[in-house]
């Protein structure tokens, strides 16, 4: 039997873009939950401000699944920021963002098999999200854990350059990873999205975001690629 697999979703997304992922989970036997974020529950964090709020909830849902299961431990899917907030989660070291008086550690990593980053910036330049994933970097880096299962699904889809077509992927690679002329998968360069020590993947032709395609890392074709390691 699988373990409950709870999915946190990307910056500024709402768990409803992800309804079709937990469906093609579910209907695999993955009993899956989503942790129940809404759009305006991104609001406190704009700015580069702590991300604790989002924390809370990943705490909460797999606290919650973990006592309706009956289970000792959960696979984790974080999409796009999702993926490096799961990583805070994981960690022993307390974490404060800037402005915070308060601090506090999960220490989650013995509660999590496997966690699947789908598109995730594990890097930037990007001063907004520059302090977070600082933190993370250099307290947790790499495949930090190693009694958890990283995988990292990274995008080859388009490559960034300063012509038509090209231009948003070129910005958003140079704010990740400081080249914008790399593949990706229009958001997140591939380099960015993999991690030193874990089991790093490259798909072709996926986009990032759920709204933005009908193929993305969570549509059926890609799934299949990723799904075997929630078993």
């Amino acid at each position: 039997m699988s373990l409950p697999t709870v999915i946190l979703p990307g910056y500024l997304e709402s768990a409803v873009a992800y309804l079709p992922l937990e469906q093609s989970l579910q209907e695999l036997g993955f009993s899956t939950v989503m942790v129940p974020l809404r759009r305006r529950d991104w609001i406190p964090t704009l700015g580069g401000r702590p991300i604790t709020p989002i924390l809370r909830l990943l705490d909460d849902t797999v606290k919650q699944i973990l006592q309706q299961s009956n289970a000792s431990q959960v696979n984790l899917i974080g999409h796009s920021a999702g993926g490096w907030i799961s990583r805070i989660y994981l960690g022993e070291k307390p974490y404060s963002g800037r402005g915070e008086v308060t601090s506090f550690a999960w220490k989650a990593h013995p509660l999590v098999a496997t966690l699947i980053t789908l598109g995730t910036p594990h890097a930037s330049q990007e001063r907004w999200t520059r302090w977070n994933l600082d933190f993370v970097n250099q307290n947790y880096p790499g495949a930090f854990y190693k009694n958890v299962r990283y995988v990292c699904v990274a995008g080859k889809t388009i490559f960034g350059q300063r012509r038509r077509g090209g231009w948003l992927a070129y910005s958003s690679y140079q704010l990740t990873c400081g080249k914008g002329n790399t593949w990706g998968d229009g958001i997140t360069p591939i380099e960015a999205a993999h991690l030193e020590g874990a089991e790093n993947i490259v798909l072709e032709g996926v986009r990032h975001s759920p709204r933005s395609s009908p193929m993305w890392y969570g549509s059926p074709g890609p799934l299949k690629d990723w799904v075997k390691y929630l078993v």
